[in-house]
């Protein structure tokens, strides 16, 4: 068992911590850039008949939120794995699709054949927190995350995705920049403070994780986007095995394998829903399974998230998960976030 004093001289534990500060130069960033009001422009006037979200790994799931938010807004939109979007849905790639491509590194091999596509056929929008990257070289319109150097699992440069997806949003959209960079600045400080208890949280969460072995992750809407990218984090950080998926797609079949050892993350989301999450925990309960509700009114501390606003609630939900990647790697006597067979950036299909 590694200890808490051992835990801080990791670099995934220091990547953890400087999230606040990564969010906060990117909202810095984002608030003196200029937006692409022509690719804006684009949507009102007809000249894109949809907006394609794609994107790998935590990148796709932090699309997500935007997903929901072009729909709302009467903006077509579609969420495709970079893969997927290559290989069988080329056709999307068209003169009238507006691609918004999200790649930390913008060298992801998926990304590259892409661009590839792309060239000279339809516009790219890039999300990224490499400025001299392939995507930013080749896309028509960049959005620069400031995450600074990352070691390993995706931590500084998904939270600053998230603001910087939130802030294109409200761009495309017409909805104002101004609430959107509040409303995150709001959650910067929030997270300062859940992240300056780390080492009691992951005290708290060692007790209350005895017994697990195996854990699924589900949520609703935005909190989709902490569903996926939380069971990457457990499986990349941890080597834990964790599935990430929808509330509804839990009761679909995995519902059966509750038993106790079984955690259940639930999400407890915004008012549409929550009641339906409530009752899926309490059916795991009764199941013998265990539930860690993350959510305002969590028992827990370390699960307690304090989100006012809904557009806020995947950069908080994402941090208990960080807390259990800890606890787990420490049972474990394993390095958190040290990469055995992934390298940072993906180069091979």
């Amino acid at each position: 068992m590694i200890s808490t004093e051992q835990l801080a001289g990791f670099r995934y534990v220091q990547d953890l911590q400087d999230q606040p500060a990564a969010l906060a130069a990117t909202l810095d960033s984002l608030e003196a850039s200029p937006a692409p009001g022509d690719m804006a422009d684009g949507i009102v006037r007809g000249r894109f008949r949809r907006v394609v979200l794609t994107g790998m790994g935590s990148s796709f799931h932090a699309l997500g939120p935007l997903h929901l938010r072009l729909i709302e807004s009467g903006i077509y939109s579609l969420l495709v794995e970079t893969s997927e979007l290559v290989h069988y849905l080329p056709a999307l790639v068209a003169p009238d699709s507006l691609l918004v491509v999200v790649s930390q590194s913008g060298e992801s091999v998926e990304v590259i054949r892409l661009l590839e596509a792309a060239a000279g056929t339809a516009p790219v929008v890039a999300v990224t927190n490499t400025p001299s990257s392939t995507l930013a070289r080749e896309s028509q319109f960049v959005v620069e995350t400031r995450a600074g150097e990352e070691a390993t699992v995706s931590t500084k440069t998904y939270v600053a995705s998230l603001a910087a997806l939130e802030w294109l949003g409200a761009v495309l959209t017409g909805a104002g920049v101004p609430p959107v960079l509040r409303v995150f600045r709001s959650a910067c400080a929030g997270m300062t403070e859940y992240l300056s208890g780390w080492p009691a949280h992951v005290e708290s969460l060692t007790r209350f994780l005895e017994g697990v072995d195996h854990i699924f992750l589900v949520g609703r809407g935005r909190s989709l986007a902490s569903a996926g990218t939380g069971g990457l984090i457990l499986k990349e950080a941890a080597h834990f095995p964790a599935e990430g998926m929808s509330s509804a797609a839990f009761r679909h079949g995995p519902l059966e394998m509750v038993r106790p050892g079984l955690l259940l993350c639930v999400f407890a989301g915004d008012l549409p829903t929550i009641g339906l999450n409530r009752r899926l925990a309490a059916d795991v309960s009764r199941g013998g399974g265990k539930v860690a509700w993350i959510g305002n009114d969590a028992d827990l501390d370390a699960l307690r998230v304090g989100v006012s606003a809904v557009e806020a609630l995947p950069l908080m939900e994402i941090l208990p998960v960080q807390m259990i990647s800890l606890v787990l790697a420490a049972r474990a006597g394993r390095e958190p976030g040290a990469f055995v067979r992934l390298a940072k950036v993906t180069t091979i299909e």
